[in-house]
């Protein structure tokens, strides 16, 4: 099986999904249009491996695409991550059952398969923080009966399997991700999600209710004690391509500053508000925000491609910079123009509220920060040891 990518399509796909970006905000339905075209352009599988026939992207190639699709549609793009990195991970350590992972790429060949990976809790929140999980998985005759409920499950209206971290009844409990089909009985999506931004991304939460599942379709399956791998403190696989959805949006942003700045000629003025000095300095803080960002995340996601990836730490600070800058530059664009930054009739409005969820995706910045911290104190113990 060959699952192609044309990444000659992200600039058609990026217009697609801006075109239908706003109206899918207000109705905050399923984003169908932008979901297939990105499939149709190859682009949900591009991270599939080449050992399984896929284009075999890594981690620059989906941070460049994520930063394409954050312009065009966050909520389409988060949706797609939420698919490429399971992909992307599998590529790089292969943990699926090969029979199960045969069936997402026969699926992923004949539509979009969409997967995520369910691991907010009610009472747990994020497993950054630490802690183990409330859902569970008991033992039966032929497998497995998942029991329990899960938060911000992006997509999860249109997924086809739902990627359950859950931990074991038995004796000597253990965590894993438990692979269950969409079309599974006892499945139920709540319709929870009223975010400010985002509206479209669906992350509902889901119910699993004596969910059956087969024997062997479970992921890294360890002992409840040994979590390591389980941490969404991992490292720039996971955080630099999200974050590059959230400059893309601020991109999004910039691109309509600049519209509303060439177009605007105030009466008092006789000429566009873009001659001015006022908008000239803020176009160009805006620019060096944003170009640092970019320049922060593609400059470590190229060490993936040369094989000296960045440590946890750089790529997340990486990341929290990004975040930083991106959400700084939309706000500061939204500051300047005023009223009309802030008329909904306007995307700048809808860019403004998309690049608040930059700040929330596990691990928070104060736990990233922690982390950050303690690499450089320990760096710094053994300097002067």
């Amino acid at each position: 099986m060959t699952l192609p990518v044309d990444l000659a399509q992200l600039p058609a796909v990026t217009a697609v999904l801006a075109a239908n970006a706003g109206e899918y905000d207000r109705s905050g339905a399923f984003p169908h249009t932008g979901i297939r075209a990105v499939h149709e352009a190859g682009l949900l599988t591009a991270t599939v491996g080449r050992q399984y026939g896929g284009p075999g992207l890594g981690v620059d190639g989906l941070t460049r695409i994520l930063l394409a699709l954050g312009r065009g549609d966050p909520s389409v793009a988060l949706i797609a991550s939420m698919t490429q990195l399971p992909h992307l991970f599998q590529a790089l350590h292969p943990t699926w059952p090969a029979a199960v992972y045969a069936d997402v790429l026969a699926a992923s060949a004949a539509g979009p398969a969409l997967l995520n990976t369910c691991r907010v809790e009610p009472d747990l929140g994020s497993p950054s923080r630490g802690g183990l999980p409330a859902t569970v998985a008991r033992r039966t005759v032929s497998g497995w009966s998942l029991s329990g409920r899960k938060r911000f499950v992006t997509g999860a209206a249109g997924l086809s399997y739902f990627l359950v971290w859950a931990g074991t009844d038995e004796p000597s409990p253990r965590v894993g991700t438990f692979v269950v089909p969409a079309d599974t009985l006892g499945i139920e999506v709540v319709p929870a999600w009223n975010q400010l931004g985002l509206r479209a991304s669906g992350s509902h939460d889901v119910v699993f209710t004596d969910v059956p599942i087969p024997r062997d379709d479970v992921l890294a399956l360890v002992p409840a004690d040994d979590r390591a791998q389980q941490d969404n403190l991992a490292g720039g696989a996971l955080h630099l391509p999200l974050a590059a959805i959230y400059v893309g949006v601020a991109r999004a942003a910039q691109d309509w500053f600049h519209r509303f700045a060439h177009e605007r000629v105030p009466a008092n003025l006789g000429r566009p508000i873009a001659t001015t000095d006022r908008f000239k300095a803020a176009a160009g803080e805006i620019e060096a925000l944003l170009s640092t960002a970019e320049r922060l995340l593609l400059d470590a996601t190229a060490r993936f491609e040369a094989g000296t990836p960045p440590t946890g730490a750089e790529a997340l600070a990486a990341r929290v910079i990004a975040n930083r800058h991106a959400v700084a530059a939309v706000t500061l664009a939204t500051r300047l123009l005023g009223n009309p930054g802030l008329n909904r009739d306007n995307p700048l409005e809808r860019h403004f509220r998309d690049v608040q969820s930059a700040l929330v995706h596990a691990p928070q910045e104060d736990v990233a920060l922690q982390a950050i911290g303690a690499a450089a104190l320990s760096s710094a113990a053994l300097e002067h040891a």
